[in-house]
């Protein structure tokens, strides 16, 4: 398992120009989307609470199986609201949304906490004064059809969407995307050297030898530097030029 590991760090170690090369295309291009093309997205939400129908005037005795049976309700209400019944009520009485309705049905979203009456609406655009017109949009109409399709008046508006309580993008910051690009890069590029080394099937080394062929090897001939060569031929050279020279003067004698 330990020369197995050694081999891949090997590969790794071998093929490390791959890796800074696929981790500076794929930052630098995240980097320069983000700073030349990429709009930032913001979010806006607003927050309704269903109680009772019934208005009293004064003290108001607070009864558990009816605000058990409000928040059951809020299930249904979630749904309700991502229905053609409130969006294309929207879609017509703002048409400079320019939003279909199947649309906003995909872009809202509707929370609420657990054991609470309390749901908030929630939408996403790339227009910060957008998002919160949509969602409070949404809640007003919401809020007027409610009575009409469940003959009840129990929702109420808690708080509805403000631009200055927005400001901020909810985009992933640069310093995440470029995170996430680093990674994405490096496993693309750990898999580019593998697979690369998995589809060649040449003889490197002498392990390859008794790999392939299970038996040892008996000579290696050594790999030598073109410099080598040139200074072991001149050397040759002049070895065999003074050998001649020799040769000459004992032939004259």
């Amino acid at each position: 398992m330990e020369l197995d590991i050694k081999g891949y760090l090997s590969i790794i170690a071998q093929k490390w120009w791959v890796i800074i090369v696929m981790v500076v295309l794929c930052c630098g291009s995240i980097t320069a989307y983000d700073f030349f093309a990429a709009q930032p997205l913001y979010e806006a939400s607003t927050k309704l609470i269903v109680n009772s129908s019934t208005r009293a005037v004064g003290p108001v005795r607070l009864d558990s199986s009816e605000i058990s049976s409000n928040i059951m309700l809020i299930n249904t209400y979630k749904d309700i609201i991502k229905t053609p019944a409130i969006m294309e009520k929207v879609v017509v009485s703002h048409p400079e949304f320019h939003r279909t309705t199947k649309e906003l049905i995909d872009d809202v979203k509707v929370g609420a906490s657990k054991d609470s009456q309390v749901m908030s609406i929630t939408i996403r655009d790339y227009s910060l004064d957008q998002a919160v017109q949509i969602v409070n949009a949404i809640s007003e109409v919401f809020k007027a059809e409610i009575t009409a399709i469940m003959n009840v008046d129990n929702v109420t508006i808690l708080s509805e969407a403000n631009a200055s309580d927005h400001a901020d993008s909810v985009s992933p910051s640069l310093l995440i995307k470029n995170f996430i690009a680093f990674v994405i890069s490096l496993i693309i590029s750990l898999g580019i050297i593998f697979l690369r080394e998995y589809l060649d099937d040449t003889i490197k080394s002498e392990e390859d030898v008794t790999a392939y062929l299970g038996k040892p090897t008996l000579a290696l001939v050594a790999k030598a530097r073109a410099s080598e060569w040139k200074e072991n031929s001149a050397y040759s050279k002049k070895k065999v030029g003074i050998e001649s020279v020799q040769h000459g003067v004992n032939h004259q004698i």
